[in-house]
C-alpha cells in the first residue's frame, strides 16, 4: 500500500519539518505550501500557526539560496506575529547575503531587544556594524532609519514558546549566556568596548536613548566586565519606561562593582515605578552608606518613604 498523503495542515507541517530535517528543503517547501493553503482555505482565523509557516517556507527557501522569496515570506510571517525571533533572524540573514546591510542590522538588532544573549544576531549586528563603517564611513549610524522599540508584552512572549519548547529555549539561553560570560575580551576586543561605551553615552546626551542602548549592546558583546555600560543602559531603559530591564542591568552592574552609586539609585528609580518600595528604600539606604550627602538620593528615599507609610 501507498503510504498516506498527509491530509491536515498538522499533518502537512509535520511532513514539511521531516523533509526540512532530512535535507529535502524544495519539498518541506511544497509542504508548507499547501499546508497555508489548506489552511487559508478554512477561513478561520489563525494567525500564530500562519506565521509559523511562513518563517518554515522562509527556512528552505533561506537553504536553498532564494533571498528574494525568504525575505517575503518572514515579512508575511512578521505582518501576521509581529517581532518572531526566527523570521527576523531569516530575514536578516537573507538582507545579508544580498548585501542590504542596513536592513539586515536593524532586524538584528530588533532580535537583541528581545534577547541580548542571542549568539547569532551579536555576531550578526557586529559584522553589519563593520560592513556599515566601511560603506558610510563614521557618522554610518545617522544613515539608518529608526529602528522599531519591541514592547515588553513580545519580549516575555518568547520568554517560553508554544509546542513544547520552553526547555530547549531555556538550555539554549543558558548556553548562550555562558559562552558570553565565559569568553575573555582580548585587549582589542576592550577597547572596542569602551569606544562604543563612549559612542552610546554621547547618544544618550543627545536624547536618542534607543540608539543609545543598541551602542550599549554592541559594548557588551566585545566586553561585559563594565559596571558602567550596564548602568548606562539601564538609564537608557529608565528613560524608556523598561523598568523591569533596567533593574536587570543595574543588579548586574552591582555584581560586577558593589559600590556603583548610579546603579544604585537607577535601581531604586527602577524599583519605585515598579511599585516595590521596599526594594527602593533597600537601594537608596546602601547607596547612602556609600555617600551619605547624596541629594538626590536623599529626596528619593523622602519620596519613598511616604508611599511606604
Amino acid at each position: 500500500m501507498a503510504p498516506k498523503l498527509p491530509d491536515s495542515v498538522e499533518e502537512l507541517r509535520a511532513a514539511g519539518n521531516l523533509s526540512f530535517r532530512n535535507g529535502q528543503f524544495a519539498e518541506a517547501a511544497t509542504l508548507y505550501s499547501r499546508a497555508l493553503r489548506m489552511l487559508q482555505a478554512q477561513g478561520s482565523s489563525d494567525p500564530e500557526k500562519e506565521s509559523v509557516l511562513y518563517s518554515n517556507r522562509a527556512a528552505c527557501h533561506l537553504k536553498d539560496g532564494n533571498c528574494i522569496d525568504c525575505i517575503k515570506d518572514c515579512t508575511s510571517a512578521l505582518a501576521l506575529v509581529p517581532f518572531g525571533m526566527k523570521p527576523l533572524l531569516r530575514r536578516a540573514s537573507a538582507y545579508e547575503a544580498l548585501e542590504k546591510y542596513t536592513l539586515a542590522y536593524m532586524d538584528y538588532l530588533t532580535v537583541l531587544q528581545i534577547d541580548d544573549r542571542v549568539t547569532s544576531a551579536l555576531e550578526g549586528s557586529s559584522r553589519m556594524t563593520r560592513a556599515l563603517m566601511d560603506s558610510f564611513g563614521p557618522e554610518w549610524r545617522q544613515k539608518l532609519p529608526s529602528i522599531p522599540l519591541v514592547p515588553v508584552s513580545a519580549q516575555k512572549r518568547w520568554e517560553c514558546l508554544p509546542s513544547g519548547d520552553c526547555k530547549e529555549t531555556a538550555k539554549s539561553k543558558s548556553k548562550e549566556t555562558t559562552a558570553t560570560k565565559s569568553r575573555v575580551p582580548s585587549a582589542g576586543d576592550v577597547e572596542r568596548a569602551r569606544v562604543l561605551k563612549e559612542e552610546g553615552n554621547e547618544l544618550v546626551k543627545k536624547g536618542n536613548h534607543k540608539q543609545a542602548i543598541e551602542k550599549y549592546n554592541e559594548s557588551l558583546w566585545f566586553s561585559n566586565l563594565e559596571s558602567a555600560t550596564y548602568s548606562n543602559r539601564a538609564l537608557c531603559h529608565l528613560v524608556l519606561k523598561q523598568y523591569k530591564e533596567a533593574v536587570k542591568d543595574c543588579t548586574e552592574a552591582l555584581r560586577l562593582d558593589g559600590k556603583n552609586v548610579k546603579a544604585f539609585y537607577r535601581r531604586a528609580q527602577a524599583y519605585k515605578a515598579l511599585k516595590d518600595y521596599k526594594a527602593s528604600f533597600a537601594d537608596i539606604n546602601n547607596l547612602l552608606q556609600i555617600e551619605p550627602r547624596n541629594g538626590p538620593a536623599q529626596k528619593l528615599r523622602q519620596e519613598v518613604n511616604r508611599s511606604l507609610n
